[in-house]
């Protein structure tokens, strides 16, 4: 079996489509003979060249604005963001254009931009590159919310965010990106086939099966859920871990069907706790399964503060396989 980084697959996946569609094109910040710094177009300038593989001026504005452009037109952008933390100087770009025009134009003109982004802390970067912002995106009309935790997720996901007519937010994990000088889970390095293939956005993954508990995650936070359900299981509870994958579209039925099954639920994100996506899944739940709760609905979410530089306080603040196992206990006794 062959086994690729999260960082191969996604240039992998990327290249099989440039291959088959000469309209996709990639753009950003060093993603030319430098690969992009998280690897995610590694290979592909030497493949494609410099008309298709473009190295870009820092400023976001301008490459995403361009790319809102030549997409309605018949192009198929993707562009990189560096750090999801960047988003500002580019916001009227992705959300009053990006998101907007294929409604305000009565459906007449597409968007089919990919902009993929890093995202997420544990590496002592500080508070304006470490954070995820998945859920403020999923707030916004009009975009698709992409979150995958594995290899094999991210070449498929990012074969179908290519080829959907929509705009597709794409967040990868520089965590679980397989990077030498930054540590991965091993769980996210699995086993992805050479030929092309692709994963229909908005279903979500029943990654391990459970009757005690739900354990709900995207992202980073799906391995530690998986490391905290092994635990747990030698403790005599069966966690149930879904990777949502998505939150726009969100799998809604995969969310309640689990909760029927176990009644019991966790939410575990590495966004802010306030108005974010541990809170919607709450929502959802309790208007949609609340008879079949025996507990409360249980978060675990990064506090509202700004990421710290110190290791020991960012390591406090972003929800870990110890705190997530604890919070199972409480939701179990």
């Amino acid at each position: 079996m062959r086994k690729l980084t999260m960082a191969r697959a996604i240039s992998e996946g990327i290249g099989q489509e440039m291959e088959r569609d000469s309209n996709v094109l990639v753009w950003g910040e060093d993603v030319g003979v430098y690969g992009g710094i998280f690897g995610a177009t590694q290979g592909l300038f030497q493949r494609f060249g410099p008309k298709r593989i473009i190295d870009t001026p820092i400023s976001e504005s301008a490459f995403i604005g361009a790319a809102i452009g030549a997409s309605a037109e018949g192009l198929r952008p993707i562009v990189e963001l560096m750090f999801v933390d960047f988003f500002g100087v580019a916001m009227d770009q992705i959300y009053n254009h990006l998101a907007k025009n294929h409604y305000m134009s009565g459906g007449n003109v597409r968007h089919p931009v990919v902009i993929m982004t890093a995202i997420g802390g544990g590496y002592s970067d500080g508070a304006q590159h470490s954070q995820s912002l998945y859920g403020l995106f999923a707030h916004l009309p009009g975009l698709k919310v992409v979150v995958p935790s594995n290899a094999y997720d991210a070449k498929g996901m990012m074969i179908s965010a290519i080829q959907d007519d929509n705009p597709v937010m794409y967040f990868f994990h520089k965590g679980l990106l397989g990077l030498g000088w930054m540590p991965s889970d091993d769980l996210a390095e699995v086993h992805v086939p050479e030929d092309s293939y692709s994963i229909p956005l908005g279903q979500a993954q029943v990654v391990v099966e459970g009757s005690d508990v739900s354990i709900f995650a995207i992202g980073a936070m799906v391995p530690k859920a998986v490391r905290s359900g092994e635990r747990l299981k030698s403790q005599g509870i069966s966690a149930e871990v879904i990777d949502l994958r998505t939150l726009v579209p969100l799998d809604r039925q995969t969310i309640i069907d689990s909760v029927k099954k176990t009644h019991r639920a966790i939410i575990v994100d590495e966004d802010y706790r306030s108005f974010g996506m541990s809170a919607e899944i709450a929502a959802l739940i309790a208007e949609e399964a609340l008879e079949y709760l025996d507990t409360p609905i249980k978060r675990l979410a990064v506090p509202d503060v700004p990421i710290p530089y110190s290791r020991v306080l960012e390591q406090a603040v972003i929800p870990s396989v110890d705190q997530i196992t604890e919070a199972v206990r409480q939701l179990t006794r």
